[in-house]
């Protein structure tokens, strides 16, 4: 499991919009790296809504905001279309930079256990490090809690 102090996995991966994201071309800079379960439901819709409102903030920082999910490209262009999102929204169809964040696991809902991605967001310094770990997201207030410590770095 990837956490704070850890040099940061490294992956390239389709972005919303077409072409791809690496993260080592981020270097130099913070990155802010949310994944989320899933396009379109409430909670990730208003994480994302919450990031997109912050936007201008992250920027000033100079810290780029990247969010995941194992959604298509298409279903992510759909979601940022119809949410007026504008931060980058990545797709790992095959859960492999979930898997190495150590956010893709056994997760229960209503009685049933199923497998999916833990809402969780790194941190990470322009080194490279993560710098701060949050797990178990609880959205209300997330991204003024991220946004402070992208401007204590």
């Amino acid at each position: 499991m990837t956490d704070t102090g850890d040099m940061a996995p490294d992956f390239t991966l389709p972005s919303d919009g077409g072409g791809t994201v690496a993260l080592s071309e981020l270097r130099g800079k913070p990155v802010v790296l949310y994944f989320y379960p899933r396009d379109d439901t409430p909670g990730c819709t208003t994480e994302g809504k919450d990031f997109t409102g912050a936007a201008d903030d992250f920027a000033a920082a100079g810290a780029r905001v990247l969010g995941v999910s194992k959604d298509s490209v298409a279903s992510h262009d759909k979601f940022r279309d119809k949410h007026g999102l504008s931060v980058t929204l990545l797709s790992d169809e095959d859960s492999d930079v979930c898997e190495r964040y150590g956010v893709w696991g056994e997760k229960k809902m209503y009685g049933k256990t199923f497998m999916g991605i833990e809402r969780a967001t790194f941190l990470i310094a322009p080194d490279g490090t993560i710098a701060r770990t949050w797990r178990k997201v609880k959205v209300p207030g997330h991204v003024d809690e991220v946004l402070e410590a992208v401007k204590a770095l």
